[in-house]
């Protein structure tokens, strides 16, 4: 069968808007709307009425604004990823270098892009996310890069003896750390001087170790036991 059949009997991806500015929120649902395989099924104009869009519709994504009123995007992404963990949050603000996208990703968020992408490149990665891969902004993805280059804040004796969770290695927690944060594996093997094949391995063995079936899962993994 054609790749255009297989998206023929596919139903479009049920997704939430969340802006504060109202000209950005109905620009973009009419926008999106317009596109065969999306349905905008609800609007937000704050954190809160974002999770309770997405709490009365259960959509498969929100395309979610960073900086609004009640309850930010970063607050709002937490929620979402503990109260609805199936639903992929991807983030859509005005600047790649804003200091709460390490905040966000690290809440959860599979996503982020910059409100200059074109509906085509936002449907991509609304797609993208709901199927369990990160799509960053370069400039996002060189954050998190250095940032995980960057030496750990210090701790105690005491955090600096403990062991990670179940057989764990410290390089698979380490690496598992970075997965949590979006990176792909080329990302992480450039991180930490390691080869893909290497990079692969490990994640192999933390999936095994952990019970986790894809990226998604040890993410959550990940930000359950404090290493995300």
């Amino acid at each position: 069968m054609s790749a255009t059949g297989r998206d023929a009997q596919r139903p479009p991806l049920r997704v939430v808007v969340a802006d504060d500015q109202a000209s950005v929120r109905e620009g973009l649902v009419l926008m999106l709307d317009l596109l065969p395989d999306l349905d905008v099924v609800g609007s937000a104009a704050n954190g809160e009425e974002a999770l309770e869009q997405v709490a009365r519709h259960r959509p498969d994504a929100i395309l979610l604004d960073l900086h609004m009123p009640v309850m930010d995007g970063t607050e709002a992404t937490r929620r979402l990823t503990a109260e609805h963990p199936d639903v992929a949050v991807v983030v859509l603000t005005t600047y790649a270098d804003d200091r709460s996208v390490l905040d966000t990703l690290r809440a959860g968020a599979r996503s982020y892009l910059t409100k200059d992408a074109d509906r085509l490149h936002i449907a991509q990665t609304l797609h993208s996310a709901v199927a369990g891969l990160s799509v960053l902004h370069p400039q996002v993805r060189a954050t998190l890069l250095a940032a995980a280059a960057d030496p750990p804040p210090a701790a105690d004796a005491r955090d600096e003896a403990a062991e990670p969770p179940d057989g764990l290695t410290r390089r698979e927690a380490e690496i598992l750390g970075l997965l949590a944060r979006g990176l792909t594996n080329p990302e992480i093997a450039a991180a930490l001087f390691l080869s893909q094949n290497t990079v692969k391995t490990h994640i192999n063995r933390v999936f095994a170790k952990t019970g986790s079936r894809d990226r998604i899962a040890a993410a959550r993994y990940a930000r359950e036991h404090g290493l995300g």
